[in-house]
């Protein structure tokens, strides 16, 4: 009986250290968090239709058009977020971050937003009423993540471990807070809920929080970006991305496809940065 006790622990310890090896440390997974402007406003134009294979999407919806099932990667081709969306800041995020890590490092990004949402949508413990009294085109996309993004999101990244390590966590929202002075609070809970739910280390896994549309494009929700400035006083390990020069579309909200890719690109710079990468191609 001891002989066959001491073998199945054997037998359970292998299995456990198979598993715990299956994570493959060279590829780095980022969750995008936000509104409509990380959902992906402008029409993809022919030089975003390739893409690296290096740099991948966990689709976080059934997306039959795009032949995509939730839960599964695929090469980071637009739309990231769901079955219908345009071109976003992740899309370049990602795109700069493989052309500057070593040919052995893959990208992932996990990309749940909705158009219109307040910061409230990604509360875990109060989403439901935010829903509940939401107009009637946020309550259908909100469907596609079964009523949750946050939970979603959650089970998505919980696959994506199984897969890589979580590196960083990117926010554009704010348009439908502003002048919300408990933003950063807002803000610095959904983080701490995902680190707790992830079990990750605060300290090794950096929010970067993009400017909306800035003054100098006449950006509508500009005076929203002096509250964004804030959030590092409130959460240690946030940095701000800055929107300046960013050219905007007609609505003076949404960034143009132009607009987009330099954004993406200094989210991807800002996380070399981090890494200790300060040649960006």
């Amino acid at each position: 009986m001891k002989v066959i006790t001491a073998l199945s622990f054997f037998a359970v310890f292998l299995l456990g250290s198979v598993k715990s090896f299956s994570q493959d440390p060279n590829f780095q997974i980022y969750l995008c968090i936000g509104q409509s402007n990380m959902e992906g406003a402008a029409r993809a134009e022919l030089q975003d239709s390739t893409v690296n294979p290096r740099f991948q999407v966990m689709e976080a919806v059934n997306c039959d058009n795009l032949s995509r099932k939730m839960g599964s990667w695929y090469p980071a081709v637009p739309p990231l977020c769901r079955c219908r969306t345009n071109l976003g800041p992740a899309d370049y995020f990602g795109r700069t971050m493989v052309a500057n890590l070593p040919e052995k490092v893959k990208v992932g990004v996990i990309v749940v937003a909705i158009g219109g949402c307040k910061i409230e949508l990604f509360d875990k413990d109060n989403y439901q009423s935010y829903v509940e009294t939401a107009p009637g085109w946020l309550k259908n996309m909100a469907k596609e993540y079964d009523g949750n993004p946050y939970g979603r999101l959650v089970e998505m990244a919980k696959l994506a471990q199984k897969d890589g390590v979580i590196k960083g966590i990117l926010l554009h929202q704010g348009e439908s807070n502003s002048n919300d002075t408990l933003w950063t609070r807002k803000v610095k809970g959904v983080y701490d809920n995902l680190i707790n739910d992830l079990n990750l280390d605060p300290k090794n896994v950096p929010l970067l929080a993009g400017e909306t549309v800035n003054a100098d494009q006449n950006g509508i929700c500009a005076g929203m970006n002096t509250i964004i400035a804030t959030l590092p006083k409130t959460l240690p390990n946030s940095y701000v991305i800055s929107s300046a020069g960013c050219p905007d579309g007609r609505d003076n909200l949404h960034f143009s496809a132009e607009g987009y890719r330099m954004l993406g690109k200094r989210y991807a710079e800002k996380m070399l940065s981090l890494m200790g990468i300060n040649s960006i191609d």
